[in-house]
C-alpha cells in the first residue's frame, strides 16, 4: 500500500486527498469502502445493533510511515471485523488471495503433478435469517460427511473452501453457496475407479445434505502448473471473494436494506467463511500465516509489511 498526498494548489496539506495507491499504479478504492461502511453502520443504528458504533469507527483514523521512496505506508488503524463490513471484507480478500496463493506455491512444490479441481456446491435457498443460519451450519457439517467419502477421500490432498451469501432482490431470499478449490492425487483422472463425474459429485452432495432435491453442483479442472494459464488465478480469486456484496444490501430501498441486514447479522453470526484443509491447511500452519477472518487486517500481504526504518520513522495521522 501507498499513499501520497494530493492537493489542488500543490500547499494546502490539510485539504489534502490520500490516495492508496499499488506499486503497479493502481489506486484502491478506500473513499467508496469508507463511504459504504457508513451506510452499513447508520443500519445497524436504526436496528439497535451495540456494534453500530465500533462499525463506523472502522478504519477512521489512519496512521501512515513514511517509505524510503517517500510514499505513506498505513501502518496502524482499527478495524471493527464485522462479517457484513465493506472496508474489511475488501481487506479480507485481499489478504484471502494473498494467503492463498503462497499455500498453493507450496503444496505445487511438493505435489507438482497433483491436480487442481473447483467446485461450486449449493443448497435451497434460505427465506430469512434464521432459516440462513440453519442453512449454512448444515451446508458445513454435510461438506465435512462430502469429503469423508471413500471415493473422494482416497485422492484428496487437501482444499480450500469458502461460503458465499447472494440475495435475490427479486424474491428476497438467500442464495448460500461454497466454492471449493480442491487438490487431488494425479490419479484421479487415470480411471473410472477414481474419477468423479459431476453427476457423481452432484448424488454424492445430495447425499450429504440428506436431502430429496437435486443440488445445483458444478466441477471443473484446472491447470495451475501452465505457464500463463490464468484458470488457478481465477479460482483463486472466486474463493477468496467477499462473502456477502454490500451492494446486496445497499440499495435504494432502506426498508429492503434494514430487513436483510438484519437477516445476515443473525445468519452469519458465528460463522466461518474461509476454511483450508488437509495439506493446504498444513501449509497454511507451517507459512506462519494468522487468521484469514479474525486476522490482522493492516498488512495484507509481505508488500505491506513495514521494515525496520520504516518503524522507526514518524507517524503522520488522517
Amino acid at each position: 500500500m501507498h499513499f501520497y498526498n494530493t492537493t489542488e494548489d500543490g500547499h494546502n496539506q490539510d485539504d489534502s486527498v490520500l490516495k492508496d495507491v499499488t506499486k503497479s499504479g493502481k489506486e484502491r478504492p478506500w473513499r467508496e469502502r469508507k463511504l459504504e461502511n457508513v451506510s452499513y453502520a447508520e443500519l445497524l443504528q436504526i436496528l439497535k445493533f451495540k456494534k453500530a458504533g465500533n462499525v463506523g469507527a472502522c478504519g477512521r483514523v489512519l496512521e501512515f510511515k513514511t517509505t524510503d521512496e517517500g510514499f505513506l505506508k498505513l501502518f496502524k488503524t482499527w478495524f471493527c471485523k464485522s462479517k457484513l463490513c465493506p472496508v474489511c471484507n475488501w481487506r479480507r480478500s485481499m489478504k484471502n488471495s494473498y494467503q492463498a496463493q503462497q499455500v498453493i506455491e507450496e503444496v505445487i512444490k511438493e505435489k507438482p503433478k497433483a491436480r487442481w479441481l473447483f467446485l461450486t456446491l449449493t443448497a435451497r435457498n434460505a427465506v430469512d435469517g434464521e432459516d440462513l443460519n440453519q442453512g449454512l451450519s448444515e451446508m458445513t457439517k454435510s461438506f465435512n460427511k462430502l469429503i469423508k467419502y471413500k471415493k473422494v477421500n482416497k485422492n484428496l490432498i487437501g482444499f480450500m473452501r469458502s461460503t458465499e451469501v447472494t440475495v435475490n432482490q427479486e424474491t428476497g431470499a438467500y442464495n448460500q453457496h461454497m466454492h471449493i478449490l480442491l487438490c487431488v492425487e494425479n490419479m484421479y483422472f487415470k480411471n473410472k475407479e477414481n474419477y468423479i463425474s459431476q453427476d457423481e459429485w452432484t448424488v454424492l452432495w445430495q447425499k450429504a445434505l440428506k436431502v430429496l432435491y437435486k443440488p445445483v453442483v458444478n466441477i471443473q479442472a484446472i491447470k495451475p502448473n501452465k505457464k500463463g494459464d490464468t484458470d488457478i488465478q481465477s479460482a483463486i480469486k472466486e474463493t477468496s471473494k467477499y462473502s456477502v456484496k454490500s451492494s446486496d444490501y445497499l440499495t435504494n430501498n432502506q426498508e429492503r436494506n434494514l430487513e436483510i441486514v438484519g437477516d445476515l447479522e443473525f445468519g452469519l453470526f458465528r460463522k466461518r467463511m474461509i476454511s483450508y484443509g488437509g495439506l493446504l491447511k498444513e501449509k497454511h500452519k507451517l507459512l506462519n500465516l494468522d487468521d484469514t477472518e479474525d486476522g490482522n487486517l493492516v498488512q495484507t500481504s509481505d508488500e505491506e509489511k513495514p521494515s525496520e526504518a520504516e518503524q522507526e520513522a514518524n507517524s503522520i495521522i488522517a
